[in-house]
């Protein structure tokens, strides 16, 4: 179970840079760092604000970490998040066209391998309790 459980917050801990890095990126290049060429100046701040959410679901993802197995209601959140994100992508696919390689990758995180993670915390979650190494189901604030 621990070795399991260590596995787990290395592989979140891992898995956080993704939205922590392509977040900060994108608060301090806005959207012409991904498009390549000016864009207006109100799509560029909405970009950056998009940015700064997608930066503290990073953050709040590395904060499961240390007692990853208590803070299930937060991950199941997160991830909600992010899966009602990537449905928005996958919104626009279908409805502007197929986006590059960078954006279908995100995709696949998004709607694949976040709600898989989810499970996985569950599952930790759960052989901790019934070892009795968690009191509650979440300690989440």
């Amino acid at each position: 179970m621990e070795r399991e459980r260590q596995l787990l917050q290395r592989v979140v801990a891992v898995a956080a840079l993704v939205p922590a890095a392509g977040g900060l990126y994108g608060v301090l290049f806005g959207a012409a760092g991904i498009a390549g060429a000016p864009v207006g100046v109100s799509v560029d701040s909405h970009f950056r604000y998009l940015s700064g959410l997608l930066l503290g679901i990073g953050i709040l993802f590395w904060s499961t970490v240390p007692a990853i197995e208590e803070r299930t209601r937060l991950f199941r959140f997160l991830t909600l998040v992010v899966v009602l994100g990537g449905l928005g992508r996958l919104l626009g696919l279908w409805l502007t066209g197929v986006p590059s390689a960078t954006m279908l990758g995100a995709l696949a995180i998004e709607l694949v391998v976040t709600p898989l993670l989810c499970l996985w915390q569950t599952r930790v979650a759960n052989l901790a309790r019934e070892r009795g190494g968690v009191a509650a189901p979440s300690r989440d604030a």
